[in-house]
């Protein structure tokens, strides 16, 4: 059976197409391309937007924004983004990040999904239906399997300089599927002391997660053997490792305190 591709020159206009039945989204194509060359019947036509919009990236005032059409090729070349470059780096290889797309990155389950961690590590907004919305509210409605308007665009302030770490972890390199992936933006003070973290997960549930208890054992410590030691054993509280052929779920949270300690102590 043929698949019809449309395409509009604004989302509005996108969006009216997708109420059809059979109707799917289509950005850089790593996702959906794939589920048909697998057999999914449910797609009848693909939906793409032609706004230029959607591709641009735009850094104002210490604040980022990324149009969702933005592949992770382009991330990872923008002198703007550099602080981030390292999480565009980690989709897949060449031929991957040169398709893959921001606002695809955030609809991708575990153990894809590497960017959407640094983008909830770097507390992003995510603006779809017109409204910005918090990246974790709109991580969570993905979980519970609820739809969405049209991803046009991400944005965060650019973290200060050396506060973002990123770390993927992967049986095969450089272009491997994650066995876990850690972001964290972690802010310290003169004295070397934790003013600020945030930590996210990859692999960690079906969806990326905060690692809520190892921030806030780390609120007020040195960034040293001793001072992460307890968020280091706090990182596994309330994780729900995913199982596949890249690792079980008992792996992935026995190896995830031993790299949690190897990013904050880098």
């Amino acid at each position: 059976m043929g698949i019809a591709l449309q395409s509009f020159a604004t989302v509005a206009e996108a969006e009216r197409a997708l109420s059809a039945s059979g109707a799917q989204y289509l950005g850089g194509g790593t996702l959906v391309l794939r589920a048909l060359n697998e057999g999914d019947v449910a797609v009848e036509h693909l939906v793409r937007v032609t706004d230029a919009a959607i591709t641009d990236i735009a850094i104002d005032g210490g604040r980022a924004r990324i149009g969702a059409g933005v592949t992770m090729t382009a991330v990872a070349r923008h002198t703007g983004l550099e602080a981030i470059a390292s999480a565009a780096r980690a989709v897949g290889g060449p031929a991957i990040r040169n398709m893959a797309t921001v606002g695809g990155n955030l609809f991708a389950a575990a153990p894809y999904g590497d960017f959407a961690v640094a983008l909830l590590a770097l507390d992003a907004t995510v603006e779809t239906g017109g409204a910005d919305r918090p990246i974790e509210a709109f991580l969570a409605d993905r979980a519970a399997g609820k739809s969405s308007p049209i991803v046009t665009s991400v944005s965060f302030a650019l973290p200060p300089p050396g506060s973002f770490r990123f770390r993927k972890v992967s049986r095969v390199k450089p272009k491997g599927v994650s066995v876990l992936s850690i972001a964290a933006v972690i802010e310290t003070a003169e004295d070397g002391r934790v003013l600020a973290a945030r930590i996210a997960l990859g692999c960690m549930a079906p969806r990326p997660m905060r690692a809520k208890a190892a921030e806030a054992a780390l609120a007020g410590q040195p960034m040293t053997e001793q001072g992460v030691a307890a968020a280091v054993a706090a990182v596994a509280e309330g994780i729900d490792p995913i199982t596949d052929a890249i690792a079980s779920a008992w792996y992935r949270a026995e190896v995830l305190p031993v790299h949690l300690r190897r990013l904050l102590l880098e």
